[in-house]
């Protein structure tokens, strides 16, 4: 019986750690974008403008909450007319130059990723426009259900954070503080 006791313990001390590790594993699969759109809005006194871009990417790594997202600025499209786009891209976003924008750092609050359910979290990190970076904490929704993670957030960039000049004369058309809306599904890879 003594044998029997000592054969059935080495197991489980065997067993256990396999398991552990194999969870492990599991946990520390990244999240990488599927789908998902980034929008903008200027809402000016004399002329609103909306754009928007399904070409976002981006990766979660759960194993230490860290994240990247990037857009590819001359993927923004919907502008009022095909001028207002040249415009955003030559005279204020400079995208021939500056030509994507990113937002990298840490999820400074808990999340459970292996959990289902709705998370609402707040995102620390450089957030990189017009070749400016700026700290930010950015909050958001998080919904994992299934594997699939979805983050929806809505956050204010003022220009000047970005050096984005606005000419005077065009002043009373491009508001001073753009509103960004992003809604992004990632599965595990």
């Amino acid at each position: 019986m003594n044998d029997f006791l000592k054969m059935m313990f080495s197991r489980v001390c065997i067993f256990i750690p396999c398991v552990l590790v194999g969870f492990a594993v599991h946990a520390q699969k990244k999240f990488s974008a599927t789908e998902g759109e980034i929008s903008f809005t200027s809402n000016a006194k004399l002329e609103l403008i909306n754009a928007k871009s399904k070409k976002i990417q981006g990766i979660v790594d759960p194993a230490n909450s860290q994240f990247a997202f990037i857009v590819k600025i001359q993927s923004f499209e919907g502008f009022n007319s095909n001028l207002q786009r040249e415009h955003f891209n030559e005279k204020y976003m400079e995208s021939d130059r500056f030509y994507d924008a990113t937002f990298a750092g840490k999820i400074i609050d808990p999340l459970d990723f292996t959990k289902d359910g709705v998370y609402e979290v707040r995102a620390k990190g450089n957030l990189v426009i017009h070749g400016k970076k700026q700290m930010r904490i950015i909050p958001s929704k998080v919904q994992i259900s299934k594997g699939v993670m979805t983050i929806n957030s809505n956050f204010n960039v003022p220009l000047a954070d970005h050096d984005i000049q606005i000419p005077q004369i065009v002043s009373e058309k491009i508001a001073t503080e753009i509103i960004v809306n992003l809604v992004v599904s990632l599965s595990q890879k």
